[in-house]
């Protein structure tokens, strides 16, 4: 009983700092736009919400734009966009951004 009540207090400190935290990387949502990774690393993900869709009375992502994109602020913003995706679904999108991201940050 004791484990389950530090998971949930774990978890609502993750909720209540200044990020959320996914696969031990920073997850910010601002309207329809998902930054997923470090500033500091070289690489990070940019996946923008553009469509929405209804299921089971909620409001869903559909499509999903993914950029694998590099951190580095001196180089001009089209030439830090490494690679691009559409996807459908946000658990597809992220799932893939992740795989691009983990492998970037590896090399």
């Amino acid at each position: 009983m004791a484990e389950k009540n530090t998971e949930k207090q774990e978890i609502r400190s993750t909720v209540n700092g200044d990020f959320l935290i996914y696969r031990d990387r920073p997850l910010v949502r601002e309207e329809n736009i998902i930054c997923y990774g470090c500033m500091e690393d070289p690489y990070m993900l940019y996946l923008t919400i553009m469509t929405t869709k209804e299921y089971r009375g909620q409001t869903v992502p559909d499509k999903v734009a993914v950029q694998l994109v590099n951190t580095d602020t001196s180089l001009p913003v089209r030439k830090r966009v490494v690679k691009q995706s559409i996807q459908e679904g946000l658990y597809g999108a992220l799932d893939l951004g992740i795989e691009w991201l983990e492998r970037a940050l590896a090399s």
